[in-house]
C-alpha cells in the first residue's frame, strides 16, 4: 500500500547537493572507465576526484539466444535482433517511480517492475506489501552499453531517490522499499561498491548510505497493472506528489541523456 500525503524527498542537505555525472563517458567508453571529471561533494562545491576503476575490459562470449546467459567473464547479456543489451537492476522504493525514472533514460531499451530478494516463490503485489515476504519492489533495467553505461545508471539512482533512510522512502515503510542494488556480475558489484564508499568519503549526504549491495536472485515479474504505470495512470495523486519531482530533478540534472521525443 503507498503512503498518502506530502512525500519527503531528501533531506535538507541532499536537497541542495548538486551530483553532476560522477562517470562521464565517451562513445567508446565501458562500464568500467571513470575519466576523472569528480562529482560536487557539498554545498561548498568540493570536489571529488574519481580514479579509474582499472577493471579488464573482456570480451564476452555471446550465445545466439534470446534468454539472458553468461558469457566468459561471468557478465549478464540479452541477444536479440536489437543492439545488445546488459541488465542492471534497482530498488529505490515504489517501483512505479522508479521504472518510470529509468524509462525516460536514452539508451534504455526496458525498464520492468517486479519483485527479487525474497523467500518466497511467485509473490504478489499483496504478500510483498506486507513485508513479510522479504522482497524488495525492483527495477529490471534493460540498457544498450554503447548509449549509457553501468556507472552513469548508478548516478542517476542514487540522485533520485533517498539513498540514506533504511527501509524507508519518503512514507513508504517496509523492507520492500529498500535502497538495493542487485549486481548481476562481478563488475557490477565492484562498481557499486566502489561508488558507494566514494560518495560516503565526499560528505554528499549527512549521513551515511544504507544501499544494500548483493547479488541477483529469482526476479519475479510485477503484475500487468504495475508496468507502465504512470504512462497508464498520469493523474494518480501519489504519482503526482512522489514522482513529477523526481522526473523534474532528472530533466534538470541529466537533460543530456534522457529520449529525444518522437517526432
Amino acid at each position: 500500500m503507498k503512503a498518502s500525503g506530502p512525500f519527503w524527498l531528501w533531506n535538507a542537505s541532499a536537497i541542495a547537493i548538486a551530483l553532476p555525472c560522477l562517470f562521464a563517458c565517451t562513445p567508446d567508453a565501458v562500464d568500467n572507465e571513470i575519466p576523472g571529471n569528480g562529482i560536487v561533494a557539498n554545498s561548498t562545491q568540493q570536489e571529488l576526484t574519481l580514479e579509474p576503476a582499472l577493471l579488464p575490459n573482456e570480451t564476452p562470449v555471446v550465445k545466439e539466444n534470446n534468454d539472458p546467459t553468461e558469457t566468459g567473464n561471468g557478465e549478464e547479456i540479452v541477444v536479440t535482433s536489437e543492439p545488445q543489451t546488459k541488465i542492471a537492476t534497482f530498488g529505490g522504493g515504489c517501483f512505479w517511480c522508479v521504472e518510470s525514472v529509468f524509462d525516460y533514460l536514452d539508451g534504455v531499451v526496458k525498464a520492468e517492475s517486479g519483485y527479487e530478494g525474497g523467500a518466497i516463490k511467485d509473490p504478489s503485489y499483496d504478500m510483498v506489501c506486507s513485508g513479510a515476504t522479504g522482497h524488495a519492489e525492483v527495477v529490471r533495467v534493460h540498457y544498450d552499453p554503447e548509449k549509457i553505461t553501468f556507472p552513469e545508471l548508478l548516478e542517476v539512482f542514487w540522485k533520485t531517490h533517498d539513498p540514506t533512510t533504511l527501509n524507508q522512502q519518503g512514507n513508504d515503510f517496509g523492507t520492500q522499499y529498500r535502497s538495493v542494488i542487485f549486481y548481476h556480475d562481478q563488475k557490477q558489484k565492484d562498481l557499486s561498491e566502489k561508488y558507494m564508499k566514494k560518495i560516503d568519503e565526499s560528505g554528499a549526504f549527512n549521513r551515511p548510505l544504507v544501499t544494500e549491495v548483493s547479488p541477483t536472485t529469482t526476479f519475479y515479474t510485477a503484475e500487468e497493472y504495475h508496468q507502465d504505470y504512470f504512462a497508464k495512470k498520469p493523474n494518480d495523486p501519489y504519482c503526482n506528489a512522489v514522482l513529477v519531482p523526481k522526473l523534474y530533478k532528472l530533466k534538470e540534472a541529466f537533460a543530456d541523456k534522457l529520449k529525444k521525443p518522437k517526432e
